[in-house]
């Protein structure tokens, strides 16, 4: 991962839009849109400077004019929900049209891989695309891209859900989707900006890196990184011929090849992926500040050996975007990292760092998780039970943003207190508390030596009492502590507990390593 640091000067950004004296809208606002429901409606595009434009939609017109550098905006009065497709217009010199457009809900769906991973490659990814037959469900992938620069443009079409459409849905998004419009009985749109591998720091503006107290650390190990590029391209290089030997044999003998391409190492003053704020700039950039309800995210695994940045990085991610979005402090809910065995880390543990540091974000207000670490597939980083992850989801926002009475959560840490030679936990969202399986390190109590022992549970009421003969005298308790962690502990809705600990002992070092979803 590298930081680029690139002067946003006017002509730049004025580059990023074509060069014609025609009305033109923002990437949002394309035939079958859904527009966010209660809420002001902010549209904006560009014209000829100076240029009067009036913006209608269901019988309602605002109008400005375009400033001196040809950028306009209207605030439409707040809709409520419409399933009755109709038109936007933009009037000036000449007229902009788009088509078939909804009023409902509007989330935007970010992240890596796991947010990316699409319907047809889910569990039952044949017969869910068949019966995926919901026009009021719209999706828009953002293409994926990167720059050094924000920019205002962005390619994309909303495509209405059916079964010629859903399969290249973002399976999370989309099963998220579902849910609400089954509940709500109205449209919903979902834009994905999803880019897989994509650590945190992409998707950050360079401003909000800098005010991060992980910023120093990210910038020397950037400059290491620079600093080791042409040896790591050298070798690259060099595995990439041997590769393609491997291949061109394993081709002739009827084989496939038993390991995928070298990754290219990033560097050089090229800007990829892993540079910082690249994907800020060219795949969220252009949709600000289009009105939503709120943000889901998938993401962490391409962080996951540097939890110590993550556990500021995250939430500075996140005050940033509802900023930038400038509609207070917009419902962000996020998927907490599924159990992985296939991982480059020498502890075992460092996922469950990873997941301690996501938890941090909970301090923020109007955050929520949905827990994933049942669910996972231990061999691959892309579990295919996208479903399950998309209703835990749903079952948040239901909650905490539409009021539903359901359970949302798992059962939740109250209190840790240390009886005599045990641990005793309290839990809120503890209706139906049980365990489920056996898993023989999924409790464990360490004593002062920080030695982490296997342990026994026992439940009375909402409270779970651990013991280990191993450790008379405990000092700290951990739960499913492990990268592919034994999850046992449930409420009456099915909805696992969360990971957790009461020490604060420091993460332990990790040779370093690739994100698991790279190739080896």
């Amino acid at each position: 991962m590298r930081r680029l640091s690139v002067p946003v000067c006017a002509c730049l950004l004025a580059a990023t839009w074509p060069a014609q004296s025609a009305i033109t809208l923002a990437p949002p606002f394309r035939d079958n849109a859904v527009l966010q429901r209660d809420k002001p409606i902010p549209v904006w595009g560009r014209a000829e400077p100076g240029e009067k434009v009036s913006v209608s939609f269901q019988g309602r017109t605002q109008a400005t004019e375009a400033d001196a550098s040809g950028r306009w905006r209207v605030d439409l009065d707040p809709l409520p929900a419409s399933a009755e497709p109709a038109d936007l217009t933009a009037a000036g010199s000449d007229t902009v049209r788009i088509r078939n457009v909804l009023v409902g809900e509007v989330w935007i769906c970010a992240g890596q891989s796991n947010m990316a991973w699409t319907v047809q490659h889910s569990l039952n990814g044949p017969q869910e695309t068949a019966a995926a037959s919901f026009p009021l469900i719209r999706h828009f992938k953002v293409p994926l891209k990167a720059s050094a620069a924000p920019e205002e443009s962005a390619d994309g079409t909303w495509e209405i859900c059916s079964p010629e459409t859903v399969g290249k849905f973002s399976a999370v998004a989309y099963f998220f989707g579902r849910e609400l419009q089954r509940e709500l009985r109205v449209p919903v749109g979902l834009l994905n900006i999803s880019y897989g591998g994509s650590p945190i720091e992409s998707w950050m503006s360079e401003a909000a890196l800098r005010n991060d107290p992980a910023f120093p650390a990210v910038t020397e190990r950037l400059k290491l990184a620079e600093a080791r590029y042409p040896a790591q391209l050298k070798l690259y290089e060099q595995r990439l011929a041997d590769w393609r030997k491997a291949n061109e044999a394993a081709e002739k003998a009827g084989k496939r090849p038993a390991t995928r391409a070298p990754l290219k190492p990033s560097g050089g003053g090229t800007v990829d992926r892993f540079t910082s704020s690249v994907l800020y700039h060219a795949m969220l950039h252009p949709f600000l500040p289009f009105a939503v309800r709120g943000i889901l995210w998938f993401q962490g695994e391409a962080n996951f050996l540097r939890s110590d940045e993550y556990r500021t990085l995250f939430p500075s991610m996140i005050r940033q975007w509802r900023a930038e979005f400038g509609q207070g402090d917009l419902p962000f809910y996020y998927v907490q990292l599924a159990n992985q065995a296939r991982l480059s880390d020498t502890t075992g543990v460092q996922f469950a760092f990873q997941r301690d540091a996501q938890s941090a974000a909970l301090a923020l207000p109007n955050t929520g998780f949905a827990v994933t670490a049942d669910i996972g597939d231990p061999e691959d980083p892309h579990f295919k039970n996208k479903q399950e992850a998309g209703r835990r989801l749903a079952l948040v926002a239901l909650a905490k943003t539409y009021g539903r009475n359901l359970e949302f959560s798992g059962p939740s840490v109250r209190s840790i207190r240390k009886e005599q030679d045990a641990f005793v936990v309290a839990f809120d969202h503890a209706e139906g508390l049980a365990l489920r399986g056996e898993a023989p390190k999924s409790f464990e109590l360490a004593g002062e030596d920080k030695v982490f022992h296997p342990a026994t549970a026992k439940i009375e009421a909402d409270t779970v009492i651990v013991k280990s003969p191993a450790v008379p005298d405990p000092a700290a308790i951990r739960y499913a502590w492990h990268n592919n962690p034994g999850i046992v502990l449930y409420n009456a809705a099915g909805l696992p507990a969360a990971p957790f600990r009461s020490d604060t002992w420091p993460v332990p070092q990790s040779e370093p390593g690739r994100s698991p979803e790279d190739p080896e």
